[in-house]
């Protein structure tokens, strides 16, 4: 059956929306990488067109200038190391909640929960005397343990609904094989909630590479500096400087490892969330 007219209205009505905030939202992006490939003048001149030669000039200044090779080093070493640890502080803390069965479980579960409420805001003042007392602050250790900590509750609350679903079953049959309570979790649970890992990981590190406020108060020294605080510094310079180019450049290099990484795993972490949504 042909649709009617009231139904091809509304889906226009639907898509017309979509259509104006995708716009709203790619062109911006469009403007920043072609303006990372201008000069000053030309950025002025011509704001809004193409460039009239694609030059790296930019890349090249914002490298060896303002040190965002070293910034995105010090921004993959807190991703990496926050994003491993918050899986290895997790995984043994869901399967612990869901499947073992002690006093005060059901609790700690919702005291994790309650914790994704509380806004991290709260805890920084804390967090900066605690590292100094424990000769972690202005280090990029120390803020790799801050991103874990903070992303524990929505990393636990995600993977315990994926181990929920998992049967008791195939766990008893690897403990009458004699394989160990540790065992059971390595070698059967993790490879069958590959899924929900892979989902909280993905988002982990995007929000890891991504954060600023934290990095902008628990590092204090230009070398160890994220690519987040960089950006900024590079930002405030360009309002003095005109290196307008330059800041361009830098959010290219921020914004294209993102871009890749969910171009990669969209389609894994768009099967991650709905498998988590069913199965929580």
């Amino acid at each position: 059956m042909k649709p009617t007219m009231g139904e091809r209205m509304g889906k226009l009505g639907i898509r017309i929306p979509l259509v104006i905030w995708t716009v709203a939202v790619i062109y911006p992006i469009i403007w920043m990488f072609l303006g990372s490939f201008k000069s000053n003048a030309e950025i002025y001149r011509n704001p809004w067109g193409f460039p009239e030669s694609f030059s790296l000039d930019n890349f090249v200044h914002a490298w060896t200038n303002y040190q965002i090779g070293t910034s995105v080093f010090n921004s993959l070493t807190v991703t990496l190391l926050g994003a491993v640890l918050t899986l290895v502080l997790a995984i043994p803390t869901a399967y612990a909640i869901e499947r073992v069965q002690f006093r005060g479980s059901s609790f700690l579960f919702t005291l994790y929960v309650s914790a994704m409420m509380i806004p991290m805001v709260l805890g920084w003042i804390p967090l900066f005397f605690l590292l100094d007392k424990i000769n972690l602050l202005d280090s990029l250790v120390g803020l790799s343990i801050v991103y874990a900590v903070s992303q524990l509750p929505f990393t636990i609350f995600v993977l315990t609904s994926f181990i929920s679903t998992i049967p008791k079953s195939l766990e008893e049959s690897a403990a009458m094989d004699g394989l160990s309570p540790y065992g059971v979790l390595w070698k059967i649970i993790t490879p069958l909630t590959t899924s929900g890992i892979i989902t909280v990981t993905i988002m982990n590190t995007i929000q890891f590479w991504n954060e600023y406020f934290m990095a902008l108060i628990f590092l204090q020294t230009n070398e160890k500096y994220t690519l987040a605080l960089a950006i900024d510094y590079i930002s405030s310079e360009a309002e003095y400087t005109n290196a307008w180019g330059t800041l361009f450049a830098s959010l290219v290099i921020a914004i294209v490892p993102v871009i890749i990484l969910y171009i990669i795993f969209q389609r894994r972490i768009a099967k991650g969330m709905v498998e988590g949504a069913i199965k929580g």
